[in-house]
């Protein structure tokens, strides 16, 4: 299927979609636990050298993809479980989470728009404590540590005239936060893991990247601070879905269905432009996002 462009955010998928061509590929390490009980796969993807960056486009650092099948079920016990994992890789991935910082959460995306809203609802469920610290002190909460925590939705250009870059870089400067945390819904290549799997990463993000909308970069470089990115995937494009099922059909049958491929190519590379979400969508970014606030919760918890 080369006529298809694997579009994914996800470096998981990434690294799998070059592995077949390139086992012993350098530069990339990949670390994977599995907890049987509760059903949850969390797989770390290293990317440390800019040969293995390049062969993967992605940034180099690293990417942590918790799995969970049944993330979209209605199981309080389940997503509490998802909850205390996204804590716990989000404790290892921010740099000195044990010490008082000042964080930023930035919900990146477009409320009115379901499938893109996962950012602006993670912030409407935060613990945001920085206001509250500033006016009373520490003794509001009755604890002496306490990280100063702040929120902002930037909404979208075609909103503020403004890209997010900017709007993040202005609140920064004026608040100088020690670290952000970017939320931002994301694209997948397999239907298998659209609104089943959390992605976390320190490389920062570039808003829209997912649906081939390219904005300025939230990284470490342009922000001059920390940045770790926490998606979902919410979408999948429509032509790997196609490039998929002509996948399976050719290996079923070499004959018929490459004759049909290589007949219609052009239509399908038609659907690059298109994204699809599945029909539940508003109900899951509801429950999603609040899976994901409270890991963030429990993740800036300090003792």
């Amino acid at each position: 299927m080369n006529g298809f462009q694997v579009r994914t955010d996800l470096a998981l998928e990434a690294k799998e979609s070059i592995g077949d061509a390139n086992e012993s590929l350098r530069g990339v390490r990949v670390e994977e636990d599995y907890d049987e009980e509760a059903d949850l796969r969390v797989t770390k993807v290293m990317i440390d050298t800019k040969n293995a960056s390049k062969a993967m486009n992605k940034p180099m650092g690293t990417y942590v993809t918790v799995e969970a099948p049944r993330l979209l079920e209605p199981d309080e016990n389940y997503h509490r479980e998802i909850s205390e994992k996204i804590a716990e890789q989000l404790r290892q991935i921010i740099p000195e989470s044990s010490q008082e910082q000042s964080v930023l959460v930035v919900g990146l995306g477009n409320r009115e728009v379901t499938a893109d809203a996962l950012g602006p609802q993670v912030v409407d469920n935060l613990f945001i404590t920085r206001h509250v610290v500033k006016e009373y002190g520490k003794a509001a909460y009755g604890t002496q540590k306490i990280h100063l925590i702040s929120s902002i939705e930037p909404g979208v250009t075609a909103k503020t005239g403004m890209e997010a870059a900017e709007i993040i870089r202005g609140v920064v400067e004026q608040t100088k936060p020690d670290v952000i945390i970017v939320i931002d819904a994301l694209a997948s290549r397999s239907t298998k893991r659209l609104n089943r799997t959390i992605q976390i990463t320190n490389t920062g993000i570039q808003p829209g990247s997912g649906v081939g909308n390219h904005r300025n970069a939230l990284t470490e470089e342009s922000m001059g601070i920390p940045v770790i990115a926490i998606g979902v995937p919410t979408v999948v494009d429509a032509a790997t879905i196609v490039g998929d099922a002509m996948d399976n059909l050719m290996s079923e049958d070499d004959g018929d269905s490459r004759g049909f491929f290589n007949t219609h190519c052009s239509t399908f590379s038609e659907l690059n432009n298109m994204y699809v979400t599945s029909k539940d969508i508003d109900a899951v970014i509801k429950q999603v996002s609040f899976t994901l606030s409270e890991g963030i919760n429990m993740a800036l918890e300090l003792a």
